[in-house]
């Protein structure tokens, strides 16, 4: 079954980390809404009678700041020109400083049945530090909001490495989740990427990056914490207690088909080679336009071959828990990694970076999963 997200692009100031496509002069929606609606009929004439749908995800930007009839809007569309008669989950975003409990009961009786809150810190400085909106008050109370609102399914995000955040900091937002007795939990490492308000206050010299051993020991601080509490570590950046993964973010790990609505969206779509990518213009203005003349918003696409496939899926595949299953690679990707890559994998081994190859799956182990990225790049086909 395939899936489908929707990038809502709103936000109401700008986090300084934060390189997605967003807007925050923008008070009326409905332009937007209707070329979403537009944008959706228009991929359903093509992609509707392939699969089922089995995952819907909004996320942003704030997909918080829509009207519940605005949502509504949107997924009376997807229901009506998609087959919904599958779906296993609906997710979406909120930002706490939006999460009255009355909004939330409104979003829920229109099928919404999973929130991911974005905490970040239940410290206030820290949410300064990241331009965020909310408090540590209002963070709590959004939490308990959700669980009143009749959520069963709720996450929360949690960003640590932040230049003035202590370990005891971070160790008491852990704790904090815990106690709430969250049942996912996504943590995240501050990245520095170009060209948002932090990345200049690095290149002027005002913020000091945290080092690389510092990151470390906050993700094995964080592993540590969340499995003593009994908190499965089913991928990279995300904790669940048993039962409460995340549907749609394992799509995108398992190399499932979905298509991306909104400015900025990207698709991936594999029907024979070569697999397709797409994504959208990130420019709102641009993808009304394109979509009130009904053309589609694509701003970039590639085919991918399975050689460049089979590289994804390796990348894909060492962030989970299940690992990359050396099996699956050489019969639907054509790499045999036990050949190609034996020396690195005994090499990887030894240094405990991976566990044991058992039924032919190689799993990162708590070291490994501090260097992922650069166990993933040696494993790569030449």
């Amino acid at each position: 079954m395939a899936g489908l997200y929707f990038h809502i692009p709103y936000c109401t100031q700008r986090c300084v980390y934060c390189d997605f496509y967003f807007v925050t002069t923008r008070k009326v929606h409905t332009p937007f809404v209707q070329a979403i609606r537009n944008e959706i009929e228009g991929y359903a004439t093509e992609y509707a009678n392939y699969e089922p749908i089995g995952t819907l995800y909004f996320g942003g930007g704030t997909p918080s700041l829509l009207l519940p009839e605005e949502l509504e809007s949107i997924l009376s569309t997807v229901h009506e020109h998609f087959d919904t008669s599958q779906v296993e989950e609906v997710t979406f975003e909120v930002n706490p400083e939006d999460a009255s409990l009355e909004y939330l009961r409104d979003i829920k009786s229109l099928g919404v049945d999973r929130l991911s809150i974005g905490i970040q810190s239940f410290f206030d400085d820290d949410l300064t530090f990241l331009g965020r909106c909310h408090d540590s008050k209002s963070a709590q109370n959004a939490i308990k909001n959700s669980e009143k609102a009749g959520f069963e399914k709720r996450s929360i995000d949690l960003i640590f490495g932040l230049p003035d955040q202590t370990e005891n900091q971070w160790a008491m937002n852990l704790e904090l989740a815990c106690e709430m007795d969250i049942p996912h939990i996504s943590t995240y490492g501050l990245t520095i990427e170009e060209k948002t308000p932090l990345w200049k206050q690095v290149q002027l010299g005002n913020v000091i990056p945290v080092d690389e051993e510092t990151h470390s020991e906050l993700f094995q601080m964080a592993m540590d914490t969340l499995q003593k509490s009994e908190y499965e570590h089913y991928e990279i950046s995300s904790f669940a207690r048993r039962g409460y993964r995340s549907v749609h973010n394992h799509r995108y790990w398992s190399h499932v088909n979905y298509i991306g609505f909104g400015p900025s969206a990207h698709s991936f779509w594999w029907r024979g080679l070569p697999a397709r990518r797409w994504s959208n213009v990130r420019n709102l203005n641009r993808y009304q336009a394109f979509l009130g003349d009904h053309v589609r918003p694509i701003d970039e696409q590639e085919n991918l071959s399975l050689d460049a496939l089979a590289r994804e899926y390796i990348m894909l595949r060492l962030r989970t828990s299940e690992g990359l299953d050396l099996k699956i690679l050489e019969e639907r990707y054509g790499v045999d990694l036990l050949t190609c890559k034996i020396d690195e994998l005994a090499l990887l081994e030894s240094s405990e970076f991976i566990l044991t190859i058992r039924n032919q799956k190689v799993i990162l182990s708590d070291l490994g999963k501090t260097i992922c990225n650069s166990v993933t790049q040696r494993l790569l086909p030449d």
